[in-house]
């Protein structure tokens, strides 16, 4: 697991991408050996002028103000144990910010920051659900956003697409992990360390897949999922269920 970082540190990532109204999203880097893995950040802006962050990456200074232009950071949602890395300096730079986890990752999450909510809903926004994930014992937490466009899942580690892996490391890490190379799938880590009942997780996948305005799925690994992403659900329910 990668190191929690006490200062503002910017890593390498792409340019913030505007996925849907009041949605942006941004696809960052781990360094590794012989390579670097994906990871993302997504920033949902909420009612009162207010932005939710999920799974934080520090960015630089202008990116930094076009996330403050969307909204006022105001929810830092850390949506399982093993996404603490930006946390700490999330909650320094914005020490307002109410912090959502998970309740299975609440005590690792409050090692990094305090924890203010786990399974209630501190969002205020009728727009945007805070789901615990059934089957992953309370480690993992979805966001489902509602706008006029559609329907966005934004996901963590229960789902990869890591269809590119930048060097020999990554590419390794993500086919002996089973992140998504050649299609999404779940993860075999995680379905070895936090998928307790694959019916469960086998069930909230079908439900998210019957919401008929499902517009894509983001994930905190790997591309965003737009092609299908209904179908993609059914797919990866099935599997769970073999």
């Amino acid at each position: 697991m990668p190191a929690i970082l006490e200062k503002w540190e910017v890593m390498p990532h792409e340019p913030l991408v505007h996925v849907d109204e009041g949605l942006l999203t941004v696809a960052g880097e781990i360094a590794m050996p012989l390579g670097n893995f994906p990871r993302r950040m997504t920033v949902i802006a909420l009612t009162g002028g207010r932005t939710a962050i999920y799974s934080a990456i520090a960015l630089d200074e202008p990116e930094m103000a076009e996330i403050e232009a969307l909204g006022r950071p105001s929810i830092l949602i850390v949506p399982s144990d093993k996404h603490r890395m930006d946390a700490g300096i999330w909650k320094q730079r914005y020490p307002e910010m109410r912090v959502v986890a998970p309740p299975g990752a609440r005590a690792a999450v409050a090692e990094v920051v305090p924890v203010d909510a786990t399974t209630s809903d501190i969002l205020d926004d009728e727009a945007v659900r805070w789901t615990i994930v059934p089957g992953t014992g309370g480690h993992e937490g979805a966001l489902t956003v509602r706008r006029p466009n559609g329907l966005t899942l934004i996901c963590n580690d229960v789902i990869g697409n890591v269809a590119h892996p930048d060097g020999i490391g990554a590419k390794v890490m993500a086919r002996l992990a089973g992140f998504g190379v050649s299609e999404p799938q779940v993860p075999r880590v995680v379905r070895h360390m936090i998928v307790e009942d694959g019916k469960a997780l086998a069930g909230q996948f079908r439900a998210w897949a019957e919401e008929p305005d499902l517009a894509r799925i983001i994930v905190s690994h790997g591309d965003v999922i737009e092609e299908n992403p209904r179908e993609v659900l059914r797919t990866l329910a099935d599997k769970l269920a073999d």
